[in-house]
């Protein structure tokens, strides 16, 4: 069965019209800083930073398609055109300088096109800004504990919030915690953070960030929240059994909320220590 140019387009753009469309819908299922049921796209950005790694992403997306397509085209055409039925007496060209130029720089200007912005969101990671408050990430085995050095040095653990079977976990389901970090909106946010046992990773994806928590050395990575609202994250770096249970929630809220709370934490937190045996072993039961 042969078919013909305009019907062979008119196939491509069809699959063209059903990819939309299922990106459309999956766009409509996410949820502000948590994942979505049948999400199969990033999260919804949450600050700068994750809306420049959404913009890479959907030119690589771009670039990707493109490539595949052409790719697809050629294989196509070739099928069609060049079978033994349909050119009998083949060509015995071995040599195109024209084509093999072509296949030579156009593929160096994709990857050029894709180190420029690239390179350019390295830099917005790593270089960290001015910051307007700073936060100390404490990985253990197997929950969180956050430090305010900025705010009167209190510190507080960071539990998954369930009951002792972790059958019946609040919900959104193993994100939810006791005690969030609390963080006002639209400020630079620098969390630094370190590792007390083994390797953790501290990452929420709607900030776009992810940094290893390593036992004897303090990295950081920084954010700028837009929205207010509740953003989840987990550990990212398998550390032993209860890995799973190890979830970061970070609530972005007004200023004048912010200082509210952290009044009240300073009281809540003064006499309660973190890092003690009762809520190191409450997620490990």
């Amino acid at each position: 069965m042969k078919m013909s140019k305009s019907q062979i387009g008119r196939h491509l753009l069809g699959l063209a019209v059903v990819g939309g469309a299922l990106a459309m819908s999956g766009a409509a299922f996410a949820e502000l800083g948590q994942p979505a049921p049948w999400e199969y796209t990033l999260q919804q950005s949450g600050s700068p930073v994750m809306e420049d790694i959404r913009s890479f992403h959907t030119l690589l997306l771009v670039i990707i398609t493109v490539i595949t397509l052409f790719v697809l085209g050629l294989l196509v055409a070739v099928m069609v055109k060049f079978n033994a039925r349909a050119n009998p007496v083949p060509s015995r060209t071995t040599h195109n300088t024209l084509v093999e130029v072509a296949w030579t720089l156009i593929p160096v200007l994709i990857l050029v096109a894709i180190a420029v912005p690239s390179f350019r969101l390295l830099f917005l990671e790593l270089d960290i800004p001015k910051a307007d408050l700073t936060i100390k990430a404490t990985g253990k085995q197997w929950y969180w504990s956050y430090a305010y050095p900025d705010n009167g040095k209190f510190e507080f653990d960071s539990l998954l919030a369930c009951d002792e079977t972790r059958l019946k976990c609040q919900q959104p389901r193993l994100l939810s915690v006791d005690n969030e970090v609390v963080v006002p909106v639209n400020k630079v946010i620098r969390i630094q953070v370190i590792g007390a046992d083994v390797i953790h990773s501290f990452a929420v994806p709607a900030f776009g960030i992810k940094i290893d928590a390593i036992p004897g050395r303090l990295n950081e990575t920084w954010f700028k929240a837009t929205k207010t609202g509740v953003y989840y994250g987990q550990c990212s770096e398998l550390c032993g059994k209860d890995h799973a249970y190890m979830p970061i929630a970070v609530k972005v809220v007004e200023d004048q909320e912010f200082a509210s709370w952290v009044e009240s934490a300073k009281k809540k937190y003064a006499s309660a220590p973190a890092s003690t045996f009762a809520s190191a072993a409450g997620p490990a039961q």
